[in-house]
């Protein structure tokens, strides 16, 4: 498996794939997350649509958000969901799929990050160093 950079507007064409091959977990670390409800077509509401997908056919998804609207509707769609109480925010863009895939970047899960903004992520696929961003979320989650 090859590593990837994701330029702009290419992340969720990349990353929504990876969502519908999870087999086992999906952790989620996210500043800005938005829920576009009114607008189904939105791109960004897709990629929640995925995530939900996900979560249905038996996939243990765990997310770490800053807002807590976004943490109801994600447990109201029977995702684990968590607002840390901690000094500071929760800046990071980091996704893990199955413990082997990463997605790190700056694209947040808003319209403006998928659509607008120059953004710039990376996919790691079954590098050493996976191990480092699960520990990461291991001591934000518990």
């Amino acid at each position: 498996m090859q590593n990837e950079i994701i330029i702009g507007k290419e992340f969720p064409t990349k990353i929504i794939p990876l969502i519908d091959n999870a087999k086992n977990s999906i952790k989620i670390i996210v500043y800005d997350w938005r829920w576009y409800e009114n607008d189904p077509g939105n791109i960004v509401q897709l990629f929640n649509q995925t995530i939900i997908r996900a979560s249905r056919r038996g996939v243990k998804i765990e997310a770490i958000v800053n807002n807590k609207n976004i943490f109801t509707l994600l447990k109201e769609n029977g995702i684990q969901a968590k607002i840390l109480n901690i000094s500071g925010i929760v800046h990071a863009k980091l996704m893990i799929i199955d413990n082997n895939i990463v997605i790190l970047g700056s694209h947040n899960y808003t319209h403006n990050a998928f659509v607008i903004n120059h953004e710039i992520s990376i996919i790691l696929k079954e590098c050493d160093i996976i191990k480092d961003f699960n520990l990461f979320f291991t001591s934000l989650w518990y």
